[in-house]
């Protein structure tokens, strides 16, 4: 069965919420108008159909309010730079915490380092793509929309001295920040690696794409090495914290948790907290109440958005079993990613199931092109 895995796709949470709310835009003023004008008559017959659809909305949105605080247990996960806020909502009470522990915060701290360099010189980056491994992996447009600066200017020189200070600081004190020795091996290596980089291409006023492959495949040992203490540290928090919460509502409520996973679109995919909470779930029940949803921005109220997402996507299952009983199909659209029109579009445009370009389509047809089935698909919002 098909069920809604995302609800965000490529719109925001607010965006998905005033949609909903939204004032039709037929409902436009039409008083003024002769009543004996065909146009008019047209309108207000228009006008009285919309909102029949804008009833729909109202009642449909007090549904979700009221069912919000009803839903329970709830695990909502809001990824973030220290492994995830992780909040409990059961019976009525929330409980919030931090369950990874510090190594993997300052793994990936220095980790990341490679991409703070790059953050700073890729504007000025040619938009020749150089005879360098993989080159035919890097797409010359989206380089050229990364390099939007002159090679000429060195406005980089500055920023990117006082990144390796904020570097040669972190060197300076590996030592005393209570990390695996190992680990401190690998941090030197990266932070070492950085400011080798930065003081050869200040002191040159010159850097390019091959320089900088140099220096981040000289790195990428000691990345590696803190991406397995990263995920050591992530793995122990989270099934830590699961079990304790595990323990504490008791198997029963345990074996009907909802669980709703919040990150941005670029670890919406095999998220590293879903692939860690998906086998502490009810097997049977995982594929429709494990959650990812993707949001375009961090959210001020990650509880409540996951909540809200959810109280639709649980009264979207149900409804759509009630609404289309004899059509298994659009039942299916209804509860997940897949736009109800989605079938019908495609029909229409000769896609079908294949989700291609008409066969002999001509210059002006849009080609479609299919990432995989709909029930794997990250979503659009269908609108109801």
């Amino acid at each position: 069965m098909t069920t809604r895995r995302s609800f965000l796709g490529r719109t925001t949470a607010a965006g998905v919420m005033a949609g909903l709310t939204a004032s039709p835009a037929a409902a436009e003023d039409r008083s003024g108008a002769n009543a004996d004008d065909p146009a008019a008559r047209r309108g207000r017959a228009r006008d009285a159909i919309v909102a029949v659809n804008s009833g729909m909305r109202s009642h449909y949105a007090a549904l979700k309010s009221d069912l919000i605080a009803q839903l329970s247990p709830v695990l909502v996960v809001q990824n973030d730079a220290r492994g995830g806020r992780f909040t409990l909502v059961h019976d009525g009470t929330q409980e919030s915490l931090h369950p990874v522990g510090e190594v993997f915060e300052l793994a990936k701290s220095v980790s990341h380092v490679p991409l703070g360099v790059f953050s700073i010189i890729a504007p000025h980056l040619s938009e020749r793509v150089p005879n360098v491994p993989g080159a035919d992996r890097i797409d010359p447009h989206d380089l050229a929309m990364v390099a939007f600066k002159d090679t000429a200017t060195t406005d980089w020189i500055t920023p990117l001295r006082q990144y390796a200070s904020t570097l040669a600081a972190a060197r300076r004190q590996l030592d005393q920040a209570g990390i695996p020795p190992e680990m401190v091996v690998s941090c030197a290596r990266v932070l070492d690696g950085a400011l080798s980089f930065i003081e050869v291409s200040t002191a040159a006023r010159s850097f390019d794409i091959r320089s900088f492959e140099d220096f981040s495949h000289s790195v990428y040992a000691g990345i590696r090495t803190n991406m397995r203490y990263a995920a050591e540290a992530q793995i122990a928090g989270v099934q830590g914290v699961l079990r304790t919460w595990r323990a504490r509502i008791g198997e029963e409520a345990w074996q009907d948790l909802y669980t709703v996973v919040l990150s941005q679109w670029a670890t919406s995919e095999l998220n590293q907290n879903s692939i860690i909470i998906r086998p502490c779930m009810n097997p049977a029940k995982v594929a429709t109440h494990l959650i990812d949803l993707p949001a375009a921005e961090p959210l001020s109220d990650p509880v409540f958005v996951a909540l809200d997402n959810l109280a639709r996507i649980v009264q979207d299952n149900i409804a759509a079993e009630l609404v289309f009983p004899s059509d298994r199909t659009a039942a299916d659209a209804l509860k997940g990613p897949q736009d109800l029109l989605a079938d019908e579009i495609l029909d229409q445009l000769g896609a079908s199931t294949a989700y291609s370009a008409p066969a002999g389509a001509g210059r002006s047809a849009c080609p479609v092109t299919r990432r995989g089935p709909a029930s794997q698909q990250g979503g659009t919002v269908h609108d109801l």
